[in-house]
């Protein structure tokens, strides 16, 4: 018993000070540890502690050979799901602005760069796609300085935005007659819209002579087949960024027809999404009916889905609920007419309709209630992602904000009804309650990718804040040192400004902890022998 007096003794005589300075340091220790796993999560997704501890100490603690099975298989599993998970693929963004008259025009107001380095490499690579052929690298070396289209490949590859309208200019020397020069010098150079169509005019007028020419040559090899496809792709990129100026320019009608003859002329072009171009240009004249005539085109199980199928579909089905001079639509959408009545079959096939659209992308209606500021969007986009949800709401808001009631629907169905679980029964809307777990199974659509963060964050400027799906939950570590450094940093704080209640307090915890183990060791001193005893606490 000598030694148990002698550390309580020793505790009896600990100052206040001492106190503070435990838990003061404790608090410091904790919160730097908080800090750090924040930072940590925020990067990258997961808690450092965890981490370890799964990866290092829980195989040490398991032994070697489960260490080795538990290897096994989870490389196994990660090899199946890296064959299962798709990649996350980037498609050109169909309603992307022009850089000379939009993008830099925000930059000259806000001081803001609205395009990524990443973003336009993706562009740099799809313009030489397009544009250039592997006959401009056959040259001689000698002659590719003096040949436009040689120069052209050059100015597509620089970075640097005056060095490619420079080089566009270069090659206008050498050529008058260089469509790909007049495309470059539209889309960087021309600061109104007006300017941008005159040179795209121009560069149709020399792209359709090339495409006539190479038309007729086509068949008489690979090499001719090549140019003939380039002159293809210039063609059609011209004319549907023609369609885009006469949109623009309130020549909507114009662009439409423009659009259904490049739709009609060019029907393997569907990788540029023209009808995207032709659903929001419909849409702007009020033409429902045509809208929903191509959407029964393209909105097929074979074809791939996106923003702009699911929401104007969605938005289609909320009009005959909400548009008063639909025939079939008595009254606007509410929940607690609903709540009386039941849903109508118009209704549930609009939340359903909504529901559909939402699982693609859960990140469209956070935009369309104006809940979360638009940006300019991306020249690239990834689609069921958050550069899709701003490509979709800044062209399409619009069009829900004119359909009266739409955005009440949507809302309602988004959010909840907020008259209770009664106010629509067994209705789908109710799943919204729990968006976004439920969507993470995948119902309509495959699961939604766990990589579209990473991506959006490449594509999306860093002054905005992406919107991430599902939302990541605190890891337990981050909360736990979170209220420790709390704790500890209140008992500091009383015992600094109570030092005599704290200190009694102190006495009081610390004698009620070793309590039991002092009673523990009465009771053995009692059955033990005492010289045993004795050798014991020698030892």
């Amino acid at each position: 018993m000598v030694d148990l007096e002698y550390i309580a003794m020793f505790l009896n005589t600990l100052t206040p000070k001492f106190y503070v300075a435990l838990t003061g340091t404790s608090s410091l220790i904790s919160g730097l540890i908080l800090i750090f796993e924040w930072w940590y999560f925020r990067k990258y997704g997961t808690s450092f502690i965890e981490q370890v501890s799964l990866n290092h100490l829980g195989p040490w603690l398991g032994g070697v050979e489960n260490n080795n099975n538990g290897n096994n298989n989870t490389n196994n599993s990660q090899n199946n799901n890296q064959q299962s998970v798709p990649e996350c693929k980037v498609w050109r963004n169909p309603l992307n602005l022009l850089r000379g008259a939009e993008y830099n025009r925000y930059t000259w107001v806000t001081g803001k760069e609205p395009l990524t380095y990443y973003d336009m490499n993706l562009s740099a690579q799809d313009h030489q796609t397009f544009f250039t052929c592997d006959t401009d690298h056959s040259r001689p070396s000698d002659e590719l300085a003096s040949v436009p289209s040689a120069v052209m490949q050059r100015a597509w590859r620089e970075r640097n935005p005056q060095a490619r309208i420079k080089a566009a200019h270069e090659a206008l020397e050498k050529d008058s007659e260089c469509a790909t020069a007049y495309i470059l010098l539209a889309e960087e150079e021309a600061t109104t819209i007006l300017e941008t169509e005159r040179l795209f005019k121009q560069a149709l007028k020399v792209g359709e002579a090339n495409y006539k020419k190479s038309q007729s040559t086509q068949h008489l090899g690979a090499h001719y087949e090549a140019i003939h496809r380039r002159d293809t792709n210039v063609c059609v990129y011209v004319r549907r960024r023609l369609a885009m100026c006469a949109r623009k320019l309130g020549r909507v009608k114009e662009a439409v027809k423009m659009m259904r003859d490049l739709m009609k002329e060019f029907p393997m072009m569907s990788v540029l999404n023209i009808h995207e171009n032709l659903i929001e240009a419909l849409l702007e004249l009020q033409a429902y009916a045509d809208v929903q005539a191509v959407l029964a085109k393209y909105d097929d199980i074979s074809l791939p889905k996106s923003a702009t199928i699911c929401y104007t579909a969605a938005l289609l089905k909320a009009r005959a609920v909400a548009d008063k001079s639909f025939p079939f639509a008595s009254c606007r959408f509410s929940p607690e007419i609903a709540s009386k009545r039941g849903l109508s079959t118009a209704e549930m096939n609009a939340v359903e309709a909504i529901h559909r659209a939402v699982e693609f992308n859960p990140h469209v209606p956070k935009y369309l209630l104006e809940t979360k500021s638009l940006i300019l969007p991306p020249e690239h986009l990834l689609k069921r992602g958050d550069s899709e949800a701003i490509a979709y709401a800044f062209f399409h808001l619009p069009h829900w904000k004119r359909v009266d009631g739409a955005l009440n629907l949507l809302h309602c169905t988004w959010e909840g009804s907020p008259y209770g679980e009664s106010a629509v029964g067994d209705a789908p809307c109710h799943a919204f309650r729990m968006i976004p777990y439920p969507l993470e199974k995948g119902h309509l659509f495959y699961p939604y990718p766990s990589c579209t963060e990473s991506a959006d964050r490449e594509l999306l400027p860093a002054f905005h804040e992406v919107s991430v799906y599902p939302k990541k939950e605190l890891p337990f570590f981050i909360l736990f040192t979170a209220g420790l450094c709390s704790v500890t940093a209140l008992l500091a704080l009383l015992t600094h400004q109570f030092p005599e209640p704290m200190g009694l307090v102190a006495k009081t915890f610390l004698n009620t902890i070793t309590s039991p183990f002092n009673f523990l060791v009465e009771k053995l001193e009692g059955v033990l022998p005492s010289n045993l005893w004795h050798q014991l606490t020698r030892l």
